[in-house]
């Protein structure tokens, strides 16, 4: 069972990694990057914070985008290209196939964020003090082992990036350490955000399992807004919007995931809240995202089990 999940996971993540939008968000990403570069000139001695701060949000954006994008297109395209009735025509159960494709999708995910979070900790290296001949000799460096190996190797061309992103993140986290503090918001920000797009992916599994890419899109993009504004859903003064409104409202916080969960305050990023710690926050908006994503799995799977495909 795990092998044949395993086999499926894969086989998505290595078509998610050649689609053309992924390229281009992941240079959209990059780009941002770049351009709290210029942003962080304009701020003086904030530089850094400006550079954390803007990195962090970026991560945060692009890897839902992406989330949504893929999420909502991976199973319609198996239809659409028919590749899905040789693969259910196998000793494969459907719910197997639902969960290899989120785990797919969350591995591309997982590459993503480190890809863009590596970018954004460069910068901060140079920064907190580390020279220019050797922050940039080193992301070359690792860019160009990565290029070589998928040069060479084909058959390493989609798995390359994956030890790629992994040494190109410690590298930089390792270089970044003269700014400690915008460090921590990056690294606990990408980690949130892998966490939420786990979520915001088994939203879209749902909704792609009987509906199609647009209203999936569309689906999860509302469910998504109410997730951000859930703790301001419950807590809508009656004497403003009446009784009936904020019992909706607090109907709403209760059914929906609690995205303001995972873009938590700037101090509780940087470790200035003397009553609440970064990991443990880590650790409860990681038991939220499991319970979510197996929830939300099993509905999945449930819907999928009973769709006619004929």
């Amino acid at each position: 069972m795990l092998g044949r999940i395993g086999v499926i996971a894969l086989n998505m993540y290595r078509e998610a990694v050649r689609a053309r939008i992924l390229l281009g968000l992941a240079g959209l990403a990059l780009a941002t990057a770049l351009y709290s570069i210029v942003v962080g000139e304009f701020a003086l001695k904030n530089a850094p914070r400006v550079v954390s701060d803007l990195g962090a949000a970026s991560i945060s954006l692009y890897a839902i985008v992406v989330a949504i994008v893929i999420g909502a297109t991976s199973l319609y395209r198996e239809l659409e290209m028919k590749t899905i009735f040789p693969i259910l025509a196998r000793p494969i159960a459907r719910e197997e196939y639902v969960v290899g494709k989120f785990l797919g999708i969350l591995l591309t995910l997982g590459v993503f964020i480190a890809l863009d979070a590596s970018a954004v900790l460069f910068i901060l290296a140079r920064h907190g003090g580390r020279s220019l001949s050797v922050v940039v000799p080193s992301a070359l460096g690792i860019v160009a082992c990565v290029g070589i190996a998928m040069w060479r190797v084909p058959r390493w061309r989609t798995w390359a990036l994956i030890p790629g992103t992994a040494v190109a993140l410690v590298v930089a986290f390792f270089l970044a350490s003269g700014a400690p503090d915008e460090r921590r918001v990056v690294v606990g920000s990408s980690i949130l955000a892998l966490l939420e797009v786990g979520i915001i992916t088994s939203i879209t599994m749902v909704f792609s399992s009987f509906s199609s890419p647009f209203l999936t899109a569309v689906f999860t993009l509302g469910l998504f807004f109410v997730g951000r504004d859930a703790d301001t859903l419950a807590h809508l003064p009656a004497r403003f919007f009446g009784t009936a409104i904020k019992s909706m409202g607090e109907a709403l916080a209760r059914v929906v995931p609690n995205l303001q969960v995972y873009v938590p305050p700037r101090p509780l990023l940087t470790g200035e809240t003397p009553d609440a710690s970064l990991w443990a926050h880590i650790g409860l908006a990681s038991a939220q995202s499991l319970a979510w994503c197996t929830a939300l799995l099993v509905l999945a799977t449930w819907i999928f089990r009973r769709r006619d495909f004929l």
